[in-house]
């Protein structure tokens, strides 16, 4: 590797590294080149990073199928701004010896503030009252009560951990379910494990904390939403491709299900005649659960610091 390698940061938009304090920091130390829109193709991918030798990719906004990888072969090492690794084809990834690493669990009580918001919202059904106020009606009707529901957390990771916290502050009986449950986990973050579908029979509110992978992905289809209890919340701060939206879309048109709060899609940006716009009881956000000022900081803080430990020969939060 070269003396100054060169580190792109593909496509910082919306904003996470520009003006930032750690970017400096990199800058002092290395060559950076820092593109504020997201590339509009493969071809756009390939051009902007064919001398990269590293490269963050900020909030993974832009995507990197092994087709893309497997034409930057100066390519060592990937920092993943967050903690999702599923815009990266890792098996390529690592065919091509391109290390990446991730920040876990950083920003867990950030993202799990705003599942806890999303839940309030969609129980109070504050976007759909705001909604009919401002179209000129006064529209009264029942919300739920959330003190003594029962909260299921999908997934018990940092988030999963952290929302668990929340909804015992709240006076909400929490549940979960993950791939590898443990004594000691439970007692750790205070829940009780029970199996996926009595979970979603059990609880009032179902909230997801799974990373994406072939055994997550659509792990909430049509036969699990069928699963869940009449009347109850859906909240996902996960990833879009962890519940088949269709099935989803149906669960709520039915009324079997009373509302859903979400942070992710399985295609992002969503798309203007998106059939979830028309949902009623829906909260929506723009993949946004980390976005403030302390989140962003915490995320530049990492990703940098992944880069500068490569830089040493000492590569940490390594996924590939």
């Amino acid at each position: 590797m070269s003396q100054q390698p060169r580190i792109v940061i593909p496509g910082d938009q919306p904003i996470q590294l520009q003006g930032s304090a750690h970017l400096e920091r990199l800058r002092s130390v290395t060559d950076v080149v820092l593109y504020d829109s997201r590339p509009d193709s493969d071809e756009e991918k390939v051009q902007r990073a064919a001398d990269a030798e590293l490269m963050i990719n900020s909030r993974g906004a832009v995507k990197w199928p092994g087709s893309v990888l497997k034409q930057l072969p100066k390519l060592r090492f990937i920092s993943v701004c967050g903690i999702g690794t599923d815009a990266i084809d890792l098996e390529v990834a690592r065919e091509q010896n391109i290390v990446v690493s991730n920040i876990p669990g950083m920003t867990a009580p950030v993202v799990a503030e705003h599942a806890f918001a999303l839940m309030l919202a969609t129980a109070k059904r504050i976007a759909f009252q705001t909604a009919e106020m401002k179209s000129g009606r006064w529209t009264r009707m029942e919300n739920i009560y959330l003190r003594g529901k029962t909260l299921g957390i999908v997934g018990t990771g940092p988030i999963g951990a952290a929302m668990a916290g929340l909804g015992r502050g709240l006076g909400m009986d929490v549940v979960a379910w993950t791939f590898h449950p443990t004594d000691r986990r439970a007692e750790e973050i205070g829940v009780r494990f029970v199996d996926l579908d009595t979970l979603l029979n059990t609880s009032d509110v179902v909230s997801l904390h799974l990373k994406l992978t072939e055994q997550s992905q659509h792990l909430i289809d049509q036969e699990k939403l069928s699963i869940m209890k009449p009347g109850s919340i859906l909240i996902n701060t996960a990833r879009g491709g962890v519940v088949d939206t269709d099935a989803l879309i149906a669960s709520l048109d039915s009324g079997h299900l009373a509302g859903a709060g979400l942070d992710v899609y399985e295609v992002e940006p969503l798309p203007a005649d998106h059939p979830l716009l028309h949902c009623q009881q829906v909260v929506l956000c723009p993949h946004n659960a980390d976005q403030t000022p302390e989140g962003n900081d915490i995320l530049n803080a990492g990703a940098v610091g992944n880069v500068l430990a490569f830089l040493q020969g000492e590569p940490r939060n390594v996924v590939t």
